[in-house]
């Protein structure tokens, strides 16, 4: 167990330093975004193209582990909005289900993942953040929609989901990586260590990041949150998620499915992960309860210190 906290530690120190440096006034809020666009539109696109460049395509196209992976998803989703539907709208239904089901793998997941089980675990972690951007994410605007609105309102939605996706560099990149590897195409030497740099930095920066923007959704939000609206649906996040992937991936392996151990030791982990920071930039653009999901972002991001290291000491 201490091997392991000798690894995940420093990941986790350098979100709690973005937060520490944002409560403290050291990093000014109004920079934030600076720090955000840099990891989204830069360094982040470089690492998941060259992971995907170097991932032989069959990994990036399992249907064994996308099968697994979503089917759930979409029973996690399923649950939390048939068990918070009677106390809330729609739209704080389907954005509690999605922060209680989409890991922060971009921003956490594949520096973590990569420096704990090396690049062979990049696949799974590449091909599930898309089915999480495209797919899970799509479902809940959806139904978020719900609320008020008819056929009219999801559609709109959807096509906002559609908009945002066309925008985001990440499954441009993953797309992109994907193609490379396939053609066995390998861009030219200086252009690859650029890409190579700004890689590098998409660990340290994303992470320190996330820490500024929970301490950021925190000092905006100050309206009181009874703690049974956002408790479960952290630990729902770091520990039934990762119990379900595990149960359906084990249940799949039975039936003949291709799924190695190895895989699936990454699909748990990947469960195992916080919540996505980034659903709370969604909360807020269609207007749900943005104070619970930051505080369901930030308890899940703290107590993964401690539950993501145990399930990396039970599998590895």
């Amino acid at each position: 167990m201490l091997a392991v906290l000798l690894v995940t530690f420093p990941f986790f120190a350098l979100v709690l330093c973005g937060y520490l440096a944002t409560r403290g006034g050291a990093l000014p809020v109004s920079a934030i975004g600076g720090l955000n666009s840099f990891v989204l539109y830069f360094a982040l696109p470089c690492m998941l193209y060259r992971f995907g460049a170097q991932t032989p395509i069959a990994q990036l196209l399992d249907p064994a582990v996308a099968g697994v992976y979503l089917l759930c998803a979409l029973l996690l989703v399923g649950a939390t909005v048939a068990l918070t539907r009677h106390s809330m709208g729609w739209n704080d239904a389907a954005f509690g289900a999605l922060v209680a089901v989409f890991p922060n793998t971009g921003f956490m997941g594949v520096p973590l993942l990569v420096a704990l089980l090396g690049e062979a675990s990049a696949g799974p972690v590449i091909l599930t953040m898309a089915l999480d951007m495209i797919v899970t994410t799509s479902l809940c605007i959806a139904l978020s929609r719900l609320d008020g609105a008819g056929a009219h309102g999801v559609a709109v939605a959807l096509r906002n989901a559609a908009r945002g996706m066309a925008v985001n560099p990440m499954p441009w990149s993953i797309v992109l990586g994907g193609v490379a590897s396939a053609l066995q195409w390998r861009l030219p030497e200086p252009v690859d260590k650029t890409m190579a740099m700004l890689g590098a930095a998409a660990s340290p920066v994303a992470l320190f990041t996330i820490g500024a923007v929970l301490a950021r959704s925190q000092m905006n939000q100050h309206e009181y949150v009874p703690p049974g609206q956002y408790v479960p649906l952290a630990l729902a996040k770091l520990l039934v998620h990762p119990l379900l992937v595990w149960a359906v991936a084990r249940a799949a392996m039975g039936l003949g499915a291709n799924i190695s151990s190895f895989t699936l030791s990454v699909l748990v982990l990947l469960a195992a992960l916080p919540s996505a920071s980034n659903v709370s930039l969604l909360t807020e653009r269609f207007g749900a309860h943005g104070g619970r999901v930051a505080r369901i972002i930030l308890v899940s991001t703290v107590l993964a210190f401690f539950t993501f290291s145990a399930a990396v000491a039970l599998l590895t």
